[in-house]
C-alpha cells in the first residue's frame, strides 16, 4: 500500500449512530438546535468516528491489522453534509499518516501517524 483515498460525506445520521455506539452523546454532536447556538453554528463530527473511517481503510487494505502506536490530533470541525477527503499512506506493515480534509476549503480536520502490524 503506499496511498489510499476515499471521499466521505457525514451525515447526521451517522453522528447520532455513534454517540449510541460510543456514548459519547455530547449534544455538540447530535443536537442540532443547541449546535446552532455555538461557535460552530452546527453539529460537528466525534473526532474518533473520523479516526474509524480511516482505520476501516487501513483494515480493508490489510485484514487483521493492529495499532502498535499511534498519534493523532483534531485541527478543525468536520460537519455534516460536508465532503470530506480521507488519505492513508504509508505501509502495511509499517508506518501510516492518515489526513482528513474538507473538501470545500482544504481544512484539515485530522491529522494522525500510526505503525501498525
Amino acid at each position: 500500500m503506499t496511498e489510499l483515498r476515499q471521499t466521505w460525506r457525514p451525515t447526521q445520521a451517522e453522528f447520532q449512530r455513534f454517540a449510541d455506539v460510543s456514548g459519547d452523546d455530547n449534544p455538540i454532536h447530535v443536537d442540532p438546535e443547541f449546535s446552532a447556538r455555538t461557535a460552530f453554528g452546527r453539529t460537528v463530527s466525534h473526532g474518533m468516528l473520523i479516526y474509524t473511517k480511516l482505520w476501516g481503510m487501513v483494515l480493508a487494505a490489510r485484514p487483521g491489522a493492529a495499532v502498535v502506536r499511534q498519534t493523532m490530533m483534531f485541527p478543525n470541525p468536520a460537519f455534516a453534509e460536508e465532503e470530506v477527503q480521507l488519505v492513508v499512506a504509508g505501509e502495511l506493515p509499517g508506518s501510516v499518516t492518515m489526513r482528513a480534509v474538507r473538501v470545500s476549503d482544504g481544512a484539515e480536520l485530522f491529522t494522525g501517524e500510526a505503525e501498525v502490524s
